[in-house]
């Protein structure tokens, strides 16, 4: 396959190019919106209780569980609170409208008196983007108001990450181009990784539309796409420009070295995508539309970054030849050519020396300090998504701080208990059960939700995310009514995302370290290197996870990256980063291991094959994490605190796993166990020489 690749992006590169460009343009036109139809983050599991019951509520209302517009007024008079009622009822998206003087509700009224709120509820299937934003605007015109709620809080969101988007990308690309240059040497070669990027940013889009119009996915995924696709385009630019410079400095610019190239690092680069992939489909395995829509977004970004770098950028290779070096200063052009040449002393040939002339050492330190970087993960904490993910300046989230510090605790987010049942004596005597549960403040009178359904709010005496109020969710759930009855509300559906998390970690996990070993089996022949592998990223995966912790759950450096400490990290963090660091981490190994392989092949020692192969890689795995930091850290400018943890983890994960593990960890352990990195039993030697991906050029 790879052979016929080289061929014909060697016979017909303009034609390989034209065709880009023009899937690229349709791409675009029909890609390039793909945000303003994708869906909220999505945290539920469909199988949960507490996903049940909201859709067994809607359905007997009508109308929209948790999905709610509550609109702050002040001062709490009479008339403007008919105002706003009026404008909710008046808004055919709104079911049901409940305010202070429709239900004398004392905790709709602030402690001072001089606020009270408004809450609107959708009507089922009616809390769209145009129905929450027309909603919105309708309220904003009423001077005194202020409007938040779930739907205008996930709107929100919705909107800055759009926002984040755009200025992420705009911080990125020049300097993504600015780095390239450095690290290439030349303006022609520095601006092939971005145009690879971009291009596989954009058909990914189409592609993420594609899969949205069959099953919607979380608008979150975006993120993702973007920094992961110029991240992995880059890295794969870098390792395949760079081998086809060392080519063309052996033999000269043509097809034959543009076959080389593809041979050898296309190899890598194909057998790259797959680990990428395999790691980031895990991710597959969670119901929750979040995580899922990461993985889908992960797997065909990798998947199709890897494409474009295998069949249009050996094309443009082709249609430049030697002027790949072109536009570069003199100085930097013999640097480049040094390079190309394969210097074997340089300053990565002699660190690796350095570390293997006291391997011990260096790996029980290198360890170490990853173990400690780590230790914090013992006390990381979990929450969810809410209003206070947003910038404090987000008229939601100063809605959601009002009703949180004026207003009597948790009463726009009680526990909803849903029960098949009639009034009378066994309703009384469940509601009396629930009021005597510790953790409970208040329950209300039962009331019709239709079809035989009773609804019965809990007011839990703390914060709707705090342990506490878990506590009194399972409490609830174990008591033993003679009917029907099941737990629903903000506190539910927490206590069941942390369930449905820790009931499909085990399957990820084993689809992770599952394709990481047989792929790098594979790949190397050897069954030490693989189990190394699988260790040396769960350093790295938990020193990163420690630094979050540091980072955002105690609150330091809030001054640094603007943010408002939630105490806590967002539940799908480890998740979400594990995979993506796992693949990433593994994307590197494998850039080293193939020029160790291939050095070791060509019959240099052990040792040697170590020191060229940091010195072929060295260099490149540099520029590809520094650059990779730049796509996914710029995400950590971001207004929403978890997509800041989302690339500052990322981006941590990739700066630990290039220094500490590639530069010294992997070669000394690689020197401590010589011939031993490459054993494998006689059965599995015969199984890798039958399947196993060889890196050789062939011969023409």
């Amino acid at each position: 396959m790879l052979t016929r690749i080289a061929n014909m992006a060697g016979r017909h590169p303009r034609r390989v190019v034209a065709l880009a460009v023009a899937l690229a343009v349709i791409a675009g036109a029909f890609g390039g919106d793909v945000a303003g139809h994708m869906g909220p983050y999505g945290a539920d599991d469909p199988a949960s209780q507490s996903t049940k019951v909201s859709n067994e509520l809607s359905h007997s209302t009508g109308l929209e569980t948790g999905s709610e517009v509550v609109a702050l007024v002040t001062p709490a008079t009479r008339a403007k609170t008919a105002q706003v009622e009026r404008g909710l009822r008046g808004d055919p998206a709104i079911g049901r409208v409940s305010s202070y003087w429709s239900t004398h509700d004392r905790a709709m009224l602030s402690r001072d008196g001089r606020s009270t709120y408004v809450v609107g509820t959708f009507r089922r299937g009616k809390d769209g983007d145009t129905d929450v934003d027309r909603v919105r605007e309708r309220l904003n015109a009423i001077p005194g108001v202020t409007v938040g709620g779930g739907a205008i809080a996930n709107r929100a969101v919705n909107k800055i990450v759009e926002n984040d988007l755009v200025r992420a990308e705009l911080i990125a690309f020049p300097l993504l181009f600015l780095l390239s240059f450095w690290f290439f040497r030349s303006l022609v070669a520095s601006l092939l990784p971005p145009l690879v990027g971009g291009l596989a940013i954009v058909f990914t889009f189409l592609a993420l539309r594609l899969v949205n119009d069959v099953s919607e996915l979380s608008v979150f995924a975006i993120n993702l796409v973007t920094g992961l696709g110029l991240g992995l385009a880059i890295d794969w630019s870098l390792f395949m420009v760079s081998r086809y410079r060392e080519e063309m400095a052996e033999i000269g610019a043509g097809r034959e070295a543009l076959r080389r190239t593809v041979l050898t690092a296309g190899r890598t680069v194909l057998f790259s995508s797959l680990t990428v992939a395999s790691a980031i489909a895990s991710l597959l395995v969670f119901p929750q539309k979040f995580l899922r829509s990461m993985g889908v977004g992960g797997v065909l970004v990798a998947l199709i970054a890897a494409a474009v770098a295998l069949v249009v950028l050996p094309a443009i290779l082709a249609m430049l030849g030697p002027r790949v070096n072109a536009l570069s200063p003199k100085r930097l052009r013999r640097a480049a050519d040094a390079e190309a040449r394969g210097e074997q002393h340089g300053f990565w040939y002699r660190l690796s020396r350095f570390v293997m002339r006291r391997p011990g050492r260096i790996a029980v330190a290198s360890a170490t300090l990853l173990i400690v970087l780590g230790l914090p993960v013992f006390g990381i904490r979990f929450t969810s998504v809410d209003a206070t993910v947003l910038p404090k300046s987000e008229p939601a989230r100063q809605v959601d701080t009002a009703l949180r510090t004026q207003f009597p605790a948790n009463h726009t987010t009680p526990l909803i208990v849903v029960a098949d049942a009639r009034p009378g004596t066994q309703l009384n005597r469940y509601v009396a059960q629930i009021g005597r549960l510790p953790g409970a403040a208040g329950v209300a009178q039962p009331r019709p939700a239709g079809d035989g359904l009773m609804r019965i709010d809990v007011i839990s005496r703390y914060g709707d995310l705090d342990d506490r109020s878990q506590d009194l969710v399972r409490d609830v759930r174990g008591l033993s009514p003679p009917f029907d009855a099941g737990v629903a509300g903000a506190t539910a559906h927490f206590v069941d995302l942390k369930t449905s998390l820790a009931a499909h970690i085990p399957i990820a996990l084993a689809i992770l370290a599952g394709t990481t070993l047989v792929l790098l089996f594979l790949f190397t022949g050897s069954v030490i290197l693989p189990v190394k592998a699988l260790l040396m990223n769960l350093l790295t995966l938990s020193a990163a996870f420690g630094l979050l912790v540091l980072i955002f759950q105690d609150g330091r450096l809030e001054g640094l990256f603007g943010y408002t400490s939630q105490g806590a990290l967002d539940s799908s963090q480890p998740i979400f980063l594990a995979a993506v660091a796992f693949g990433l981490s593994t994307d590197y190994g494998i850039f080293l291991l193939s020029r160790i392989k291939e050095a070791r092949e060509a019959g240099a020692s052990d040792r040697e094959a170590v020191a060229i192969g940091l010195q072929r890689t060295g260099r490149i795995v540099t520029a590809a994490a520094v650059l990779l930091c730049v796509a996914l850290g710029a995400f950590s400018t971001s207004q929403i605190i978890f997509i800041k943890e989302l690339g500052l983890g990322a981006a941590l994960a990739v700066i630990i796993d290039a220094t500490i593990v590639r530069a010294l960890l992997v070669p000394s352990l690689m020197e401590l166990l010589g011939r031993w990195n490459w054993w494998a039993p006689p059965s599995l030697r015969r199984l890798h020489t039958r399947f196993g991906f060889e890196e050789r050029p062939q011969a023409a």
